[in-house]
């Protein structure tokens, strides 16, 4: 089905479920020669796996990825690229509770009034273990990007009311460091501390909370987006909201840029003495680094904004597939706050959509 694929030249298909066998991945048009760090997509992979710490879902997967064709002595061969990742530590029985009762705020009504069947253990196709598949497939997509010297960079900014500063470096090396250096992934660390113990108060309480994530793509070259109907901020508006449990997505200056004036939003530019051609820079960047749907060699700028998860540990209303009223609890394990494991997930979509559009651009003129 077309709902399980994302991207043009630069194509994915995923698999599986969140109870199932195994999930997995098809990566279609990744050109040849490209060399495949297994290190690196592992190490992406272990950003995203359940378990890591007090603040994140207990569930223990080793996430261990498979790479079964497309691949020869370390290079891309141009062929289909899969990638397979089995699940190890399932709990069907957790979700024995919610046969035929509907979760409030989770997908189960929606796929039983879609395909009059669904999957009740973790909510099958609709779980975030998906997400997996595209960290893996993303992961090669950044290797793509910085073979042109492109790399991308987020973080966690918001839990709750917990907002951090802007960030004052741009250098990727020293804000991964910092990121990396707490179990949120805030890449500012005193921030971190308050979010990492209101997290922890949430998770204590049987409740869950939502948040937001930044991210920034340094280098990306002037020229990447269609004209109309696949506007570049179009398509990465798109990844983003296919991600499970995000509710908002802005780019530049965002919803903020609608309280100033064209006086103050406009972006001037000025010369750019490194840039061959007709290469600018801008004074400011409300653009977000996309003019027209399409980059113009400014950072690209974007915050994607994650609901609470839908799994608390508190008796809430529902009914069930009768349609007769009813009540449940949540059961098993899940994350009080998506965002931390989240980082990764939105720097690989962002990646897909890029290397889509990078290969797409190498056909737009002679």
């Amino acid at each position: 089905m077309a709902g399980n694929s994302f991207g043009q030249l630069f194509r994915i298909t995923t698999f599986g479920e969140s109870h199932g066998t195994a999930i997995g991945v098809i990566l279609d048009g990744c050109p040849a020669g490209l060399t495949i760090d297994l290190d690196f997509i592992q190490a992406e992979l272990d950003k995203r796996k359940p378990g890591q710490s007090k603040i994140t879902t207990q569930r223990k997967e080793s996430d261990v990825v498979q790479i079964l064709s497309g691949t020869f002595e370390g290079k891309s061969t141009g062929t289909p690229i899969a990638m397979l990742i089995p699940n190890e530590d399932q709990r069907s029985k957790d979700y024995g509770h919610n046969v035929d009762v509907y979760r409030p705020s989770h997908a189960d009504y929606v796929y039983d009034a879609k395909y009059g069947i669904r999957d009740h253990r973790g909510g099958g196709r609709s779980s975030a273990r998906e997400t997996a598949a595209r960290v893996a497939a993303g992961a090669i997509a950044k290797l793509l990007l910085k073979h042109h010297g492109i790399d991308i960079f987020a973080h966690v900014t918001a839990v709750g009311k917990i907002n951090a500063p802007n960030l004052e470096s741009n250098d990727i090396a020293s804000l991964l460091e910092l990121r990396e250096a707490n179990i949120v992934r805030c890449a500012d660390p005193a921030t971190a501390n308050e979010m990492i113990e209101f997290i922890d108060s949430i998770r204590k309480d049987g409740d869950t909370v939502g948040g937001k994530i930044a991210c920034i793509v340094k280098g990306c070259p002037a020229g990447l987006g269609e004209p109309v109907f696949d506007k570049l901020h179009a398509d990465l508006g798109k990844a983003m909201l296919s991600i499970n449990a995000v509710h908002g997505f802005e780019y530049g200056s965002g919803f903020d840029g609608t309280e100033l004036r064209g006086s103050e939003h406009n972006d001037s530019p000025i010369p750019n003495p490194a840039a061959k051609g007709n290469g600018f820079l801008t004074i400011t960047n409300h653009a977000g680094g996309i003019l027209g749907g399409i980059s113009n060699g400014m950072d690209i700028t974007f915050k994607v904004g994650f609901k609470p998860v839908a799994t608390i540990m508190h008796n809430q209303q529902t009914i069930n597939a009768a349609g007769e009223a009813a009540e449940i609890k949540g059961k098993g394990r899940h994350d009080p706050c998506v965002v931390p494991r989240a980082v990764v997930i939105v720097e690989a979509m962002a990646a897909l959509v890029l290397a889509d559009h990078l290969l797409r651009n190498k056909t737009s003129k002679l």
